[in-house]
């Protein structure tokens, strides 16, 4: 094993010219260069590997390194991608190119480059270079079809059109902006944030003087959420993006772009999105992600359910991703939090759900149930209720054994002993008996814990009178089938003031009478659905208000096979918790419990 010395050298970082030309300079070594882009950054869940590597393999003649291939010339042609590129360099010359994390198939070419390195040193042959003009996308990497198959990766982000367009009644004509431009919209919702939530979503900015206004201002109304890709080169969707809406400071967007010509597919925009509908700092029309590990968080934090599109050419098998509960309890929390959810990332863990909550005794007891008659659990019931804990709904593939491996031992002495690199090792508190960190033992115990800081949730839903005849039975079996607990049903017909009443919010809409005539015009069934995040995971489940849209964008999703046009799209959702809870009341008087 190596020493903590080759550990804290594991790798250079390389930022300009100059230090590429001495790295390359250095002779008789294998180096192995991730070029990333700046602004996305390095994918930190790679550097884990490299370390693993190189202390199994302990070679002198094994280097690591980093490259932005921004600053540095020799890179130009790997600039403009967010995907992981490795470059291996043997005496100098490149002799083996990886692009993308995939860490069998990096581990195996490292040691298969290392033994030809150390061929070439001891037998004084010379390197197969592939030659620095050859264009990355004719070189090849080491085909192992039980390692990797063909993957096609699709990029997203996430565009927030802020309260101040919505209010300004801008959101149609920003939406046809964006499509003009290029982008294509593949999920949409108008939601209202609580406080809470806007306080969760910006919580990179909490240090940031203006963060209380921020929360304020994002509460204050209705925004439109989006879920954005391009058909070409999506890769470079969350700096396209970035680039369409423009600074931040509207000012700054006035004065930057005021006869700049921002291109997207083929149509030309005489300024940036901010430029034309922001009117100060906070109120700035749009929000985008600022690189691909933040879309990655607000697509699991708008959109936990939206399925990205990889496509596997090997056997054509999703993967199927699981969730677990994590705890941070008090004390690491405080202090740790960052450092833990980091380590959480870089292992390839979405977090799907975040909340910070102060537990009570009673609360405690209930969770830790089975622990009751232990001689810890006076000592976990006080470290459970010393201050907030953080818990969090991570989700991968095979997330429960994942986690608790990443956690080790749950003795804290073992942990240290065993597993020194362990989170609960790591991040022991003093000589406190208490581990500090929580993971599910079991994919149905993940569930039932997850379902403990993260309620189910009640919605309205509606099969309208186009879809009774033909489609009713296939609706609710679907609603069954993707777990929705029914509560409550009934089958009526509205009345013209019952339909009035319950799409109030459109009543200014040029459509509006349309809908009431519709929906007064025979039978439909009202349903009271039960789910964690029941909202947002039923609307999904109908897909966009235009069928057309729909079967464009969500082909499996109830209104693209169901509804025939945008008046008869076949059902109803309601579009926020709040709005949920009122309909629910309207309709059924006082909702019931879960």
């Amino acid at each position: 094993m190596a020493g903590k010395k080759k550990e804290a050298s594991l790798q250079v970082s390389v930022t300009n010219q100059e230090q590429w030309e001495e790295m390359l300079a250095v002779k008789g070594l294998t180096v192995v260069v991730y070029v990333y882009q700046q602004w996305c950054g390095p994918c930190r869940v790679v550097f884990s590997l490299l370390k693993k590597v190189y202390n199994e393999l302990g070679d002198d003649l094994l280097h690591f390194a980093t490259a932005e291939a921004d600053s540095i010339d020799a890179l130009e042609r790997y600039r403009g991608k967010c995907e992981p590129t490795f470059l291996f360099y043997g005496g100098g010359e490149l002799v083996g190119v990886l692009r993308g994390a995939n860490a069998p198939l990096l581990q195996k070419m490292i040691v298969q480059k290392l033994s030809e390195e150390k061929m070439v040193l001891e037998k004084g042959g010379e390197h197969s270079g592939l030659g620095e003009d050859q264009p990355t996308e004719d070189v090849e990497t080491p085909a192992d079809d039980n390692i990797i198959g063909k993957r096609v990766i699709k990029c997203y982000t996430v565009a927030i059109l802020k309260p101040d367009a919505v209010a300004h009644g801008k959101v149609n004509e920003i939406m046809m902006k964006i499509q003009n431009a290029g982008f294509q919209i593949l999920a949409q919702e108008e939601r209202t944030l609580t406080e809470t939530e806007a306080a969760d979503f910006y919580q990179h900015k909490a240090a940031e003087p203006c963060f209380e206004e921020l929360v304020g201002f994002m509460s204050s109304g209705p925004s439109h959420i989006l879920i954005l890709s391009q058909a070409e080169d999506s890769a470079n969707v969350v700096p396209a993006w970035r680039e369409f809406i423009g600074p931040a400071d509207t000012e700054e967007a006035k004065r930057e772009m005021p006869e700049r010509l921002v291109t997207r597919g083929g149509l030309r925009a005489t300024s940036s999105l901010r430029a034309q509908y922001g009117t100060e700092a906070l109120s700035n029309a749009v929000h985008g992600s600022e690189n691909m590990e933040q879309a990655s968080r607000e697509l699991a934090f708008f959109f936990p359910n939206f399925r990205m599109a990889s496509q596997t050419e090997q056997e054509g098998k999703e993967e199927h991703v699981e969730r677990t509960l994590a705890l941070i309890r008090p004390d690491v929390a405080r202090e740790s939090r960052e450092k833990i959810l980091s380590q959480i990332k870089e292992s390839g863990f979405t977090v799907a759900l975040q909340r910070e909550v102060l537990l009570t005794e009673e609360q405690v007891t209930q969770f830790y149930s089975q622990h009751l008659e232990e001689d810890c659990f006076p000592a976990l019931l006080h470290a459970m209720t010393s201050g907030p804990v953080l818990a969090l709904a991570l989700a991968r593939k095979e997330a429960v054994c994942h986690w608790r491996n990443m956690l080790g031992p749950s003795d804290v002495n073992k942990a240290k002993e065993e597993d020194p690199e362990s989170l609960r090792a790591q991040f022991a508190v003093g000589s406190a008996s208490i581990n500090q960190l929580h993971g599910s033992a079991s994919h149905e115990e993940a569930e039932r814990e997850i379902r403990f800081f993260f309620p189910p949730q009640q919605t309205l839903a509606a099969i309208k009178p186009d879809a009774m005849q033909e489609h009713k039975e296939t609706i609710l079996e679907e609603i069954r089938g993707s777990g929705f607990s029914i509560l409550q049903k009934k089958e009526m017909v509205l009345t013209k003031e019952m339909a009035e009443e319950l799409y109030k919010e459109h009543r200014e809409k040029p459509y509006f009478s349309q809908v009431v005539e519709f929906m007064s015009s025979g039978p439909c069934m009202v349903l009271i659905l039960n789910k964690e995040n029941a909202v947002e995971e039923w609307r999904a489940m109908m897909g966009p208000t235009d069928p057309e849209q729909a079967k464009a964008t969500c082909p499996t999703s109830m209104r693209a096979r169901f509804a025939s046009d945008i008046l008869h799209n076949s059902l109803h959702g309601a579009s926020s918790e709040e709005h949920a809870r009122e309909e629910i009341r309207f309709i059924f008087g006082d909702p019931p419990a879960n």
